[in-house]
């Protein structure tokens, strides 16, 4: 009685765990994405000749605006 128990519990807690797995593969993949825009939005940025003059932080800010679609305008305005 006790190992058909064990044996109940286990099969539970493999389809629980196997649930959740399947309920994790979209988050990861709009993180890679997300993680994906991160990296190509600050190399733009850094690579841009309008923004020589700001700091780092300024240009990660920038870049994160654009990858939350924060930034509205696809010309960026630096006046």
């Amino acid at each position: 009685m006790a190992d058909s128990l064990q044996k109940a519990f286990i099969g539970v807690i493999a389809l629980a765990t196997s649930c959740i797995a399947v309920e994790l593969i979209p988050v990861s993949r709009q993180a890679a994405y997300w993680n994906r825009c991160l990296d190509n939005t600050v190399s733009w940025v850094k690579e841009s000749p309008g923004l020589k003059g700001w700091s780092n932080e300024a240009k990660e800010s920038l870049a994160i605006g654009v990858c939350n679609g924060a930034v509205f305008e696809s010309k960026l305005k630096t006046n």
